[in-house]
């Protein structure tokens, strides 16, 4: 889903109509700042209460071309997109794309490393529209728990990112994530389902949430390419709206989930997917409606959410190519969340 979007923009960008380059760097936010005054190096500084998701296309679609070091400071977590399957089911492997521009694995490494001395966590990404990785039984969990293992040693990852778009088996998803944590206590992770596997904590994907719910960092659910959904008050809301935004958090709010394992997740543009595209101060006010009560729409909800996660967006490419408006604005709101 998101691979593909903005195809059409690659066009132009063979023309040399949209340009790539460095993003402009957002004020330096808590996290960094006090991982930088306390000198930490390879290690990350623990995920922020609040914090800005983004992830970083290895690949080139016609979005800004970027290194990590590109990436704008505003984003806490940063999800390599994407890792790809190998001929042993459920193991997954990761390379780097030449059309990223990075002259070797080691000058990617170094970028990991000096994202992580800043502060954030880089973790790697499974799945994608086109991915193709079942995790479905024992022997499959096992491959997929010890590959992740072995690619957060060898690039020094701080955890894996779950955007399984065809299909996730809660009861092997679940084992082999509970694996992976076991082999590193601090692994940072999120998922990215879409809104149609969070209508019920019996859907898989919700299953597996809960499944991992005493180390699951954040679920940033895909509030895009979906059409109208339900809300957690049975009301049907369209999508592209402040109450699509908090009507759906809400279930995952009310089901189960900690706020601080809820994060809402939009396109960085109106290029970034086919449809869902919210302007950054509709997902402003959706953060107030779920945090104080302030800025909602038609939809209010039960009680107020503090502790909510923040936010992440599909892509910090496609953010770069949008003038970073999403980690501006939406990035510094996040941060300025009490």
């Amino acid at each position: 889903m998101r691979l593909l979007a903005g195809l059409a923009a690659a066009v132009l960008t063979s023309a040399g109509l949209v340009a790539a380059g460095t993003a402009q760097a957002s004020p330096e936010h808590p996290a960094a700042a006090a991982a930088r005054a306390t000198g930490s190096a390879a290690h990350p500084a623990a995920v922020p209460a609040h914090a800005l998701t983004g992830y970083w296309q290895n690949f080139n679609n016609g979005a800004t071309v970027q290194k990590l070091k590109d990436v704008d400071d505003a984003y806490d977590i940063i999800a390599v997109a994407f890792a790809d399957a190998t001929d042993r089911p459920g193991a997954v492997t990761f390379h780097l794309d030449p059309a990223v521009g990075y002259g070797s694995v080691d000058d990617f490494t170094a970028d990991i490393k000096a994202e992580q001395a800043a502060g954030k966590s880089v973790i790697l990404s499974v799945g994608g529209e086109k991915g193709a990785i079942s995790v479905n039984d024992d022997a499959s969990a096992k491959n997929f728990a010890d590959s992740v293992d072995k690619l957060m040693d060898d690039y020094g990852f701080d955890g894996v990112d779950i955007d399984l778009e065809n299909g996730l088996n809660a009861t092997y998803m679940t084992q082999a994530l509970k694996a992976v944590h076991a082999a590193h206590g601090d692994v940072v992770v999120t998922m990215a389902p879409q809104t149609i596997d969070m209508q019920s904590p019996q859907n898989e994907y919700f299953k597996t949430a809960l499944g991992i719910k005493d180390f699951l960092t954040a679920v940033n659910m895909q509030y895009y390419n979906s059409g109208s959904m339900n809300g957690c008050d049975g009301k049907v809301y369209a999508q592209g709206s402040v109450d699509f935004l908090t009507s759906l958090a809400c279930i995952q709010l009310e089901n189960g989930l900690d706020p601080s394992q809820v994060g809402i997740g939009v396109p960085a543009s109106d290029r970034a997917a086919t449809s869902g595209h919210v302007a950054p101060s509709v997902v402003n006010d959706a953060l107030d409606c779920l945090t104080k009560g302030t800025g909602c729409g038609a939809f209010t909800p039960p009680k107020k959410y503090p502790g909510l996660r923040g936010a992440m967006t599909w892509s910090t490419n496609w953010d770069a190519a949008n003038g970073n408006e999403f980690a501006h604005q939406v990035g510094t709101h996040v941060h300025g969340l009490p």
